[in-house]
């Protein structure tokens, strides 16, 4: 019986790679917040609260998403060469 072939596991990403990310979801902690502060001025400042909740609520599975999917794509597999 043989065995499999060993794979050795690299991971090539780089803070490059996820920059545009993060600076997509500052913009989204910012816009929510503005949007909260917007809305505290109302006669119901809780529709603030709940609308910066909703936003970052609602926001961060894709930011997950974005982050898991861009950090499989940087994982390598290289067989490694038996002497």
């Amino acid at each position: 019986m043989s065995t499999g072939t060993p794979y050795s596991i690299k991971c090539n990403l780089t803070f490059g790679d996820i920059y545009a990310q993060v600076l997509a979801w500052m913009a989204v902690i910012f816009v929510s917040l503005a949007a909260g502060l917007g809305l505290m001025g109302s006669s119901r400042p809780i529709f603030a609260l709940v609308g910066v909740g909703l936003i970052l609520v609602l926001s961060l599975p894709f930011l997950l998403f974005a982050f898991v999917t861009t950090l499989l794509n940087h994982i390598q597999l290289d067989p490694i060469k038996s002497e």
